[in-house]
């Protein structure tokens, strides 16, 4: 029935009335006609694919799928709650399993190295298998394991790396890093002992590891040798370089390719001429990038402008491309510090989050991430509705006839909507009733982290205008420093060729399998079809048009000739 609780004061009316058609049973039925006749036309692609673009939003769960859906809506003017995603309109849906080996509530490295290279794995080691151990060194050897962006580059695709973190993130780094922790971002940051076993950091395995066409996103200062300045804070001694071996690996980088470019601002990559580079990186901010409502746009690049670009350089390759776009829902403080809006959260661990010998620096991975760790639902939401711009565009840019898509999320949040609010309230807004202890609260909360908040011994009233600023935290039941993940699946949306193997509930490492035996990589590359589908990306391009109507040409002449 009806909640208890006063009608909060100054509440607003919905933003729109629902439309007369939809209180009729015929808005409904043919609205219901037009997805079954879609559905009813639906063929599987069973070509293999040339291109795989894959998109993660980290911490995307379905929660934040569905506000970040109403909340594009009413961005655009709308009520929201019957708006579209891009990512939406694909035809083929899963769900996937997100628990790691020693986890049941995952991190982004352990889901990374199973979506991306095929196995399940420990929490906060990346590209290396279960028998690998957290923090201890020697374990990797010989328990490495490729990523599919790995065996795309060995098989003569090109392939590149699109993330709002920093570059050596969780997430990007099980494209191409195999170690121990995530934290061993730079030199600097691991001890001693894994050094003098040999381990490598992952901004050096970034580097040597695979030939990445494309890398771009954050993490300028673990690439240059300490005290270096950084080129946009040049003055900030604390965005300097941090390596300690000396090394300049961007310059190594630049050097072992011809053709190479580098750039770090927005105006560097619009110069860069697509027909011109065969390797690209651009890296934005020291550490990770800021937040889409915290970003300059004529300083930084969007997703959207960083998606298009890697793009148009990589599907140059007649043999195709792998491209991984990530964008994490936000955090606090992880940008270069000034214009984040929000308190640094440098020193603030998130348990399972930070590697070790790190400083405590909280991790990475797609913007859409860090905003729900600092229970910033607005900055988080806004990331998701980047995303599926870059979606779109992508999309726009590519042929589902030759180029599977995949949209998925590393993990969910303890993250949820709901206070029975009316049709087309804001999701930034109020519950349309005040809660037991006779004080207004927000229709989005958290199940935990920073927005718990005790004054005078009650809990504060939510209000408007507040709770729609972007650095506005939203109320959690237990106080944490920082929001955890959740554990519940996560969805997987495909289009393309091959993208009905998505399907069911399955196990989240099938992501990658289903994508190597798409595109005929490794361990699929002798499947039946591929041999066909190698022909075809090494020959001559071509429509079949032109050939349906010769084979008409050459069979008038014999019937004229008979």
């Amino acid at each position: 029935g009806d909640p208890q609780g006063a009608q909060c004061p100054g509440m607003p009316p919905a933003l729109l009335s629902p439309p007369d058609a939809e209180k009729t049973p015929g808005y409904w039925n043919k609205g219901a006609r037009r997805s079954l006749d879609l559905a009813l036309a639906l063929q599987t692609t069973a070509r293999r694919a040339k291109n795989i673009i894959l998109f993660m939003g980290d911490g995307m769960g379905l929660p934040t799928m569905s506000a970040a859906r109403i909340y594009k809506g009413q961005l655009a003017g709308g009520s929201g709650e019957e708006s579209v995603l891009a990512m939406e309109t694909f035809p083929h849906v899963a769900l996937a399993k997100t628990y790691t080996i020693d986890r049941q509530v995952p991190d982004s490295a352990g889901t990374g190295t199973a979506y991306l290279c095929g196995v399940k794995a420990n929490a906060k080691t990346l590209g290396l298998s279960g028998a690998a151990v957290y923090g201890k060194c020697r374990t990797s050897f010989g328990n490495e394991v490729d990523s599919i962006l790995h065996r795309a580059r060995l098989a003569g695709k090109s392939v590149g790396i699109v993330t709002t973190t920093r570059v050596q993130h969780a997430s990007p780094g099980a494209a191409y890093a195999h170690s121990a922790s995530r934290g061993w971002y730079t030199d600097a940051n691991m001890p001693k002992e894994a050094l003098r076993d040999g381990c490598k950091d992952i901004a050096y395995q970034l580097v040597h590891n695979t030939d990445i066409n494309v890398i771009l996103g954050g993490g300028r200062m673990y690439m240059t040798p300490k005290r270096t300045p950084d080129p946009e804070y040049p003055e900030d001694e604390a965005q300097n370089g941090t390596r300690k071996d000396g090394v300049d690996l961007i310059a190594e980088w630049l050097s072992a390719r011809q053709g190479a470019r580098y750039v770090w601002d927005k105006k560097g990559l619009d110069a860069v001429e697509d027909d011109s580079v065969s390797h690209l990186m651009g890296l934005f901010e020291p550490k990770d990038m800021k937040y889409e409502l915290n970003r300059n746009a004529s300083t930084d690049p969007s997703i959207v402008e960083m998606t298009e670009k890697a793009i148009r350089i990589l599907r140059r390759n007649p043999n195709g491309f792998f491209l991984f776009v990530e964008d994490e829902w936000p955090q606090a403080g992880s940008g270069a510090g000034a214009g984040e809006g929000c308190r640094s959260w440098e020193r603030v661990g998130i348990p399972g989050e930070q590697g070790e010998g790190d400083g405590g620096i909280l991790r990475a991975g797609g913007r859409i991430d860090h905003g729900h760790h600092s229970g910033r639902a607005k900055q988080a939401l806004m990331e998701a509705v980047m995303l599926d711009r870059a979606v779109a565009r992508a999309g726009e840019l590519t042929s589902p006839s030759d180029t599977l898509t995949v949209v998925t999320a590393d993990h969910s949040h303890v993250f949820t909507f709901g206070g029975n609010t009316l049709r087309g309230n804001s999701i930034l807004g109020l519950a349309p009733k005040k809660a037991k202890d006779k004080r207004a609260y927000t229709s989005i909360l958290y199940g935990n982290g920073p927005g718990y908040s005790i004054r005078d011994g009650a809990r504060p009233a939510a209000s408007l205008p507040a709770a729609e600023d972007k650095d506005y935290r939203q109320q959690a039941a237990v106080p944490l420093e920082s929001e955890t993940h959740s554990g519940e699946d996560v969805v997987v949306l495909a289009q393309g060729p091959m993208a009905h193997l998505f399907h069911g509930v399955q196990e989240q490492h099938y992501v990658a399998h289903a994508m190597a035996y798409a595109a005929c990589l490794e361990p699929y590359a002798s499947e039946p079809g591929c041999r066909a589908a190698r022909r075809a990306s090494h020959g001559t391009q071509c429509s079949p048009q032109p050939l349906l109507a010769l084979l008409a040409l050459c069979l008038a002449a014999h019937v004229v000739g008979g």
